[in-house]
């Protein structure tokens, strides 16, 4: 089997008025991300790693903000479209690896969910998907509650 390895990173300024999606949950918090899509910044990670991985650009080339077609669109549904190139150029995910980075709310208790969401577009078992959360320990935008970052590996096989 032929590896490739991709990085991905995301990283989105939280605002009143908008919902929290990570991971395709909506997790209670009085902040979102604010993002042309619904910003979902542990997808959009996952994406950039995928198609790095797949040597195929980035997120904002294939999904840019300025298109009003993916106002407000599922990062799912963004992540269904890279997967669908991705299996179309031969390739499969072995496995991914992420780290969030919010100061609060507490994201423990949705990680199992995500990786539910997950596994199925990925068409790998949720015991492939490496998740964790991080504080910024109140260093920084992150730190103060103003942002939310993600870092994301992904594996790709052929």
């Amino acid at each position: 089997m032929k590896l490739k390895a991709g990085l991905g990173y995301d990283l989105h300024r939280l605002v009143p008025g908008r919902r929290l999606i990570i991971g395709g949950v909506a997790i209670p918090s009085d902040r979102g991300c604010l993002a042309h899509s619904d910003g979902d910044v542990l997808v959009h990670s996952l994406i950039d790693a995928l198609l790095g991985a797949a040597g195929a650009g980035d997120i904002g080339q294939r999904f840019p903000d300025t298109d009003p077609a993916y106002e407000g669109i599922s990062s799912l549904e963004l992540l269904r479209r890279v997967m669908a190139e991705v299996r179309a150029a031969g390739l499969t995910v072995v496995n991914t690896d992420s780290v969030l980075i919010l100061e609060k709310p507490r994201l423990a208790p949705y990680m199992a969910a995500m990786k539910a969401n997950l596994a199925p577009l990925l068409g790998i078992e949720a015991d492939h998907i490496g998740l964790k959360a991080k504080t910024a320990e109140g260093l920084g935008d992150i730190g103060a509650g103003q942002a939310v970052a993600c870092w994301t590996v992904a594996l790709l096989g052929s």
